[in-house]
């Protein structure tokens, strides 16, 4: 089926793969569909419901039927469209969803049965009888679930991610995107131009035409040559934009020897992914064979195939006049069906007017088909019958922000809504300008916006000459005839569930998409949502604009996870962050610990040391009596900045920050919505309208999600903006009495009262400067960008050691806020309120996140558990981690063992309630023959109700353990 003297592929370079075990002849530059068509092979696959023959019906990632699966065990992908997936020598490609063989499939029966498997028919068959489920129906509705199957054997790990940046992101590579990505590369923009093809032009590849009086094909090349030649603009084939995410972040799959997710960054991006053709509905559209007329004409001129050797052409629209036009040229046998009344005049071909299709035959294939029109009925013979019912713009980018396109009577069809997603411009086909002119304009002027936009101006330029002929295309969805007609050829969706989806009250359209399936294949409906969203506008006669679209959601097209998840496998699974003086900390022998994602230093043995404990006591020793030096570069460090930070930072924080002043710095407090205590930590105030917050290591993140989801949703008026710079600085703890003398040896740096702050500058480096201590000695914290973090804490140890001080790690740094009573994170389990731990006094009264929540009867109980510290009378004492101190209890009373069982509970949770007297009480104690005690007699609890925290001498800890 090759044509000579057309396509654009290296005929120089033959190779070959297998189908199903057939070997098949392609050349550099096929995808599996040309070669497949090339070699005559119509039979790709088989649909998921009523496992129908299907064959090949687009040429791009819209391909709803010719799934197949590539390569075996590690490598192997099942669900891969055929169209996307390059010919290369080897290659082993597998039809799916059929047994024993495509041709011969068992499951082929359950079509005869279609008329009791319509739209929902699972909802009503199998609930009865109920017994049935779990034996019956489950099992055999799981065997027959799925498209493609798994290997089974684990893939090998070598996709990738990748984050990029620049000024403007052009998706799509056709007239319009290359003219954007001229227009804006000529003026000096940094510009990305993606395309999901491995060669660049779109549909002038595809298309006889000329552009500026050069072939399509090959000004499209020129172009692509001169963006290469450009430093800031950057080709990117293969490539599929998937999403649009908020600030200007862009999901890319990029197809390779591996695949690679990329996230990019941008400022503006020009929606230029073209237009998307859709068929028609009439008995027996699903056969192999009939395909997309724009496909047919592009196998013609993209790869040198024809789709068949008779082929009819039917439609209701110019564009398809032209493949009938292009196929005879090429000397294929063509007849155009033209469903109009005023159609134009064949060149060189027969056109009948009034045409509709209403039936076709062929097993395995279409071979015939029946046609009336303006003469009356006629039996065609035809190997492929190419199908057009006009364009629909690939708008769905313009959705993912909720957006929703606007119907245009005259294209008839959706176009998108200007500005729907912020940044983010369509141009050409994807716009509704289908003519090559309006292309080429379409994207000259969305690239002349986004440089306006980016504060650059474009060089002015002629617009290439290419055919601007008017767009004609008639809204025509289905074929009154008998029949089934088909809507989503994968999932089997025909006109008649439509109507059923809407007289069983599922009228809206997004209940109509879940009820029949329609849409929800691996196409996403891209070829056929609208004509089934048109039939059910007149199922309801509310009219398509009422009717509306479902929701476009990303990805645009199937994203494999281990694209998405690239890297997430072992360590990548749980990535190890480490400090700027990493490599100092492991050649100390430091032990590495967990802290969130981060892993800090737990000790460092000294030598003669054996055990944690200590090194531990050593290092709390030398902050106490010298000097300790610690690496808290993993504590989380949000920069606020805006003239309304200070108000946004009330919002946040239990206590009010706005009046803090420039070089000062504060302890906060940030609630829960529900009242708990989300996460401590400080609050420094610079110069600038600038604010530092830090937070735990193990809350940055969600501290952080917190912050941005109150700036967005909470104080939408405020201007303030905030970045996470946890990364961006190395930052010590110096703590201990000598802490002052061992700044002056690093530097000139300023005095600072007690929580103080300042910029300054360290060894020629900028620093921050923080007096604040969590070990109750005089303490700072001193931070420089992390370049210089290992300098810094090389130099910084040595000078502690010169005063006779050391590095400490987590263990001490723990011991030390314990011992003043500070807290750590572990007491911030989520089920802890401010009064619980003893910060009631830090919850103003003011309007802020979780502060009303905060006060309700239940949080603010005397009863409950409160934060206490306890002191073992015996030094040696250990107090094992996880026990409960209780009441102490004389051994043999009844009623006080009966009470202990009531008072299984921290001491601070005790009250009059808990009394061992009311527990006797209650169980019943004294009328068994206890002697209930005297009204005056002295109590444990020293008659307040509330527990004595003293151990007395002469009384064991452990018995007030348990």
């Amino acid at each position: 089926m090759r044509l000579d003297g057309h396509g654009l592929i290296d005929r120089t370079s033959p190779l070959s793969f297998t189908f199903d075990g057939r070997r098949i002849d392609a050349f550099s530059g096929d995808t599996v569909a040309s070669a497949l068509l090339a070699n005559g092979v119509r039979l790709v696959g088989r649909s998921f419901k009523y496992h129908r023959p299907r064959g090949i019906f687009t040429c791009g990632s819209e391909e709803p039927s010719a799934l197949v699966t590539v390569g075996r065990g590690q490598g192997q992908e099942p669900n891969a469209r055929a169209t996307m997936v390059e010919a290369a020598e080897g290659l082993e490609v597998r039809s799916q969803n059929a047994w024993p063989s495509l041709r011969v499939d068992v499951m082929a029966a359950a079509d005869l049965l279609h008329p009791f498997f319509g739209a929902g028919f699972y909802y009503k068959t199998f609930m009865w009888p109920r017994a049935f489920w779990e034996r019956l129906y489950e099992p055999a509705i799981r065997r027959a679930a799925g498209l493609g199957r798994l290997s089974g054997v684990p893939a090998e790990d070598d996709a990738d991610k990748a984050y990029s940046f620049c000024e403007l992101l052009v998706i799509g590579a056709g007239p319009a995107g290359l003219m954007a990505a001229l227009t804006a590369g000529r003026a000096g923009a940094d510009v990305i131009l993606a395309d999901e093809h491995p060669r660049m032009g779109g549909r002038l590849l595809m298309e006889a035409e000329e552009v500026d009086g050069l072939s399509a094909a090959d000004w499209a090349e020129e172009a692509v040559e001169e963006l290469a030649s450009l430093p800031n603009v950057r080709l990117m084939p293969r490539t599929t934009v998937t999403g649009a995410y908020d600030g200007g972040v862009y999901g890319a799959l990029q197809r390779g020897a591996s695949d690679t997710f990329w996230r990019i960054t941008c400022a503006r991006a020009i929606l230029a992914s073209g237009a998307i053709e859709r068929s028609i509905a009439f008995p027996g559209n699903d056969r192999p064979g009939v395909m997309l007329a724009g496909a047919v004409r592009g196998y013609l001129h993209r790869y040198g195939v024809a789709a068949g050797r008779e082929v009819a052409v039917f439609g209701a629209t110019d564009d398809a006049h032209r493949t009938a036009r292009d196929l005879t040229r090429a000397g294929v046998e063509a007849v155009m069906l033209d469903a109009r009344e005023d159609a134009p005049a064949g060149d060189g071909f027969e056109v009948l007017t009034r045409a509709r299709v209403t039936g076709t035959t062929g097993r395995h294939g279409i071979a015939t088909l029946t046609v009336t029109h303006a003469g009356g009925a006629r039996s065609l013979h035809a190997d492929c019958l190419a199908v057009s019912g006009g364009w629909n713009p690939a708008l769905h980018f313009t959705c993912h922000h909720n957006g929703r396109p606007r119907w245009d009577e005259a294209l008839a069809t959706f176009v998108p809504t200007p500005d729907a997603v912020r940044g983010l411009a369509a141009a050409g086909a994807a716009r509704g300008d289908f003519s090559t002119h309006g292309a080429l304009a379409g994207g000259a002027a969305a690239g002349r916006d986004a440089l306006a936009a980016l504060g650059r101006s474009a060089p002015e330029a002629p617009l290439p000459r290419a055919e601007d002929r008017p767009v004609r295309q008639q809204a025509f969805w289905m074929v009154e005839a008998t029949g089934r007609k088909w809507l989503d050829l994968q999932n089997d969706v025909t006109d008649k569930d439509i109507r059923l989806s809407a007289q069983e009250a599922f009228r809206s359209v997004e209940h109509m998409k879940r009820y029949t399936t329609q849409g929800m294949a691996a196409d996403q409906g891209k070829t056929s949502n609208v004509a089934a969203l048109a039939l059910l506008a007149d199922a309801t006669g509310r009219g398509i604009p009422a009717t509306g679209t479902t929701t476009f959601r990303p990805p645009y097209v199937p994203v494999p996870i281990a694209a998405m998840g690239a890297g997430a496998r072992g360590r990548g699974f749980a990535p190890e962050r480490r400090t700027a003086a990493d490599t100092d900390h492991r050649r100390r022998g430091a032990p590495m610990i967990e802290a969130g994602l981060w892993v800090r230093p737990s000790y460092y043995p000294a030598p003669g040391e054996t055990t944690w404990r200590q090194s531990c006591d050593r290092e709390v020793r030398t902050v106490r009596e010298r000097v300790g030096v610690c690496d808290v570069s993993t504590l989380g460090k949000i920069e606020v900045q805006g003239p309304d930070a200070g108000a946004f930072l009330d919002i946040v924080y239990a206590n009010r920050m706005s009046t803090l002043a420039e070089g000062r710095v504060r302890y906060g407090l940030m609630l829960r919505e529900d009242g708990h205590v989300m996460d401590d930590g400080t609050c420094a105030r610079l110069p600038g309208g600038r604010w530092i917050v830090t937070t735990t290591t193990a809350a940055a993140g969600p501290v952080m999600r917190h912050m941005d989801y109150a700036r967005q949703c909470l104080a939408r008026d405020l201007d303030v903006s905030l970045v996470s710079v946890t990364d961006h600085w190395t930052q010590i703890a110096v703590a201990g009495p000598l802490a002052r003398r061992l700044l002056d040896s690093l530097g000139d740096l300023p005095l600072l009262p007690f929580m103080g702050c300042a910029e300054t500058t360290l060894g020629g480096a900028p620093a921050r400067l923080f007096r604040i201590s969590f070990s109750g000695e005089e303490g700072y914290e001193i931070a420089v960008p992390a370049r210089f973090g290992a300098s810094l804490w090389r130099l910084a140890v040595a000078q502690a050691e010169s005063l006779g001080g050391a590095p400490y790690g987590l263990e001490a740094l723990n011991v030390l806020r314990l011992e003043k009573g500070f807290l750590t994170h572990a007491e911030m389990d989520g089920r802890t309120t401010a009064y619980d731990l003893g910060l009631g006094g830090m919850v103003a009264d003011k309007d802020a996140i979780g502060v009303a929540a905060s006060r309700r009867p239940g949080l603010v109980d005397p009863d409950r558990p409160r934060l206490v510290g306890l002191v073992p009378i015996d030094p040696a004492g250990v107090m094992t981690a996880g026990a409960q101190p209780l009441r102490p209890q004389r051994r043999g009373d009844a009623a006080e063992r009966a009470g202990a069982r009531h008072l299984r509970r921290p001491f601070a949770d005790a009250g009059p309630r808990a009394r061992p007297r009311a527990a006797a009480r209650r169980t019943g104690a004294a009328r068994r023959g206890d002697p209930p005690r005297r009204r005056d007699a002295p109590r444990r609890d020293g008659g307040a109700g509330r527990p004595d925290l003293r151990l007395r001498p002469g009384r064991r800890a452990d018995a007030w353990l348990s």
